[in-house]
C-alpha cells in the first residue's frame, strides 16, 4: 500500500446549465454557496445537482489517482456502498409486482443450505428492513425476530440469493441485465469487469496520511458493492421516483417507515426499503449514504423541490467520526433542504 500526504490540490472540470429569465431558481449566488462548502472541506470527488430535469451543477474536484496526479472527471466511476441497497430492493420489489415473490415468503423457500430453524421464520420483509437478527448464516438470531433494527449486509446478500433462485442465474448477470435495460451504461456489478473509469480510493491513517485502498472488500455486492457515476445515479433517481421502474404503489411501499435506526451521520433516521429519511421527511429529503473503503457517497432526492443531489468521493478522512467524513455531504444536503425558491 502506498501512503500520500494529506494534501489535495483542487483541479476541476465543470458543467453548468442554469435556467434563464424570471424562472431561474438556482442563481449564481446559490451556486457560490455550493462551491464554498465543497472547497472549505477540502473535498475530493464529484458533485451533481439537478433541478427537475436539468443539471445545474456537475463538477469534479481533485484527483482520481493521487500518486500520479491524475485529475478527476465528472464521468469517473466510484463504488457507491450502501446506495446499492435501494437497487437490490427494487429488484426484489419488481419480483413482488410480477407475483413471483411475496414479502411474507421465508428464506427456506429459496435457500436450502442454512441449518437454522429461523430459515422458516425470517421473511423477505425482515431482510429488506434489517429486522431479522441474522449475524452469521449458521448461528442463532441475535434478537427476537422483528423486535429490533440491526444494520446488516448479510441480509441483502440473502436477498441476492433469493433473486438468483427465482431467475436461475447469478446476481452479477441479473444486475448487469437490469442496468442494461435501464440504459445505465456506467453502472456495474464489479464482477462484470466492463467498467473503465473506476477511480482509486484513499483512507486517512491514524498518522494523518492517505493510504491507498487497493481493493474493495465488500463481501455482499447486493448490500454495498455496485459501481456507478453521478450521471447514472441521477438517471436512476429519475426512473425510480417517477415510478418508471416500479409502479407508484410499490414506490410508496419502499418509502414507508418500517424501523428507526441510530445513524452514524444523521443520528435518528427512518428506514424504508433501502431508502432513509428523517421522521416525516420522506417527501422532503429521501435517499441513502454509502461507504466502501475510501468511497464516501450520498444520493438524495427532494420531492417537494424536485431536486437531486449526488456526491461521490474517493478520499475519506477523519474516519473516527463519520459526521466529519461526510461533512461536505451533509452541508450540501442542508443547503438544498433549507433553500426556498421564487
Amino acid at each position: 500500500m502506498r501512503i500520500i500526504k494529506l494534501f489535495i490540490v483542487f483541479i476541476s472540470t465543470t458543467f453548468f446549465s442554469c435556467q434563464s429569465g424570471k424562472d431561474k431558481r438556482l442563481d449564481e449566488s446559490y451556486l457560490k454557496q455550493v462551491e464554498a462548502i465543497i472547497k472549505s472541506n477540502n473535498f475530493n470527488g464529484v458533485v451533481l445537482i439537478a433541478d427537475e430535469n436539468e443539471i445545474v451543477y456537475h463538477k469534479a474536484f481533485g484527483f482520481s489517482d493521487l500518486e500520479n496526479n491524475r485529475s478527476l472527471a465528472v464521468s469517473d466511476q466510484f463504488y457507491i456502498g450502501s446506495i446499492s441497497k435501494q437497487i437490490t430492493a427494487v429488484l426484489i420489489v419488481r419480483e413482488i409486482e410480477k407475483e413471483r415473490l411475496k414479502l411474507s415468503d421465508t428464506i427456506s423457500k429459496f435457500v436450502s443450505d442454512i441449518e437454522q430453524d429461523w430459515v422458516d421464520e425470517v421473511t423477505v420483509h425482515h431482510l429488506l428492513t434489517h429486522t431479522h437478527g441474522i449475524v452469521e448464516l449458521n448461528e442463532p438470531l441475535a434478537f427476537e425476530l422483528g423486535s429490533e433494527f440491526s444494520y446488516s449486509q448479510i441480509g441483502y446478500g440473502l436477498l441476492a440469493s433469493i433473486l438468483e433462485k427465482i431467475h436461475g442465474k447469478s446476481f452479477e448477470r441479473i444486475s448487469t441485465d437490469f442496468f442494461k435495460d435501464l440504459g445505465l451504461q456506467s453502472t456495474f456489478h464489479p464482477e462484470h469487469r466492463s467498467y473503465k473509469n473506476l477511480v482509486k480510493s484513499y483512507e486517512e491513517s491514524e498518522l494523518g496520511e492517505l493510504v491507498f485502498s487497493d481493493e474493495n472488500p465488500v463481501k455482499y455486492i447486493a448490500a454495498g458493492g455496485f459501481i456507478s457515476n453521478a450521471a447514472d445515479l441521477l438517471k436512476w433517481n429519475k426512473l425510480l421516483h417517477s415510478g418508471e421502474i416500479i409502479n407508484p404503489t410499490s414506490l410508496e411501499m419502499m418509502q414507508q417507515r418500517y424501523a428507526t435506526r441510530v445513524h452514524p451521520i444523521l443520528d435518528s433516521i427512518e428506514y424504508g426499503y433501502g431508502l432513509i429519511f428523517k421522521e416525516n421527511e420522506e417527501q422532503i429529503q429521501i435517499g441513502a449514504f454509502g461507504y466502501a473503503p475510501g468511497f464516501a457517497s450520498a444520493n438524495y432526492y427532494y420531492p417537494q423541490k424536485k431536486m437531486h443531489l449526488i456526491i461521490l468521493s474517493n478520499v475519506a478522512t477523519q474516519l473516527d467520526n463519520f459526521k466529519k467524513t461526510f461533512q461536505t455531504h451533509t452541508e450540501l444536503m442542508g443547503l438544498i433542504k433549507a433553500s426556498t425558491f421564487d
